[in-house]
């Protein structure tokens, strides 16, 4: 699951929120409905920088569910959000080149 351009502290979030997701049955269900993603195919995408940092958004797009696995994991939300920015390089039309 390694990808070389990804900090290990935002590789560690992003496994972190796979872990509390597959223990939230009905959280997982609904990141897989707005996702797209079978269950089958989990196993291929967490190899996908694109799908980590999808599943980060979906974190940050709901505070309840943010904060749920931030209390659950004992996360700083901003952990999150820099994880987030790792997977997510800002482009040349973000301002923030």
């Amino acid at each position: 699951m390694k990808n070389r351009d990804i900090p290990p502290g935002a590789e560690e979030t992003a496994v972190a929120v796979l872990g509390w997701l597959a223990n939230e049955p009905d959280m997982l269900s609904r990141f897989l409905a707005l996702s797209g993603i079978q269950p089958g195919q989990l196993r291929e995408a967490v190899n996908d920088p694109g799908f980590l940092a999808g599943m980060l958004e979906f974190l940050m797009q709901h505070e309840p569910t943010l904060m749920a696995f931030c209390t659950a994991t004992e996360t700083n939300p901003e952990t999150v959000v820099s994880a987030y920015h790792q997977y997510v390089r800002p482009g040349l039309d973000s301002g923030e080149y």
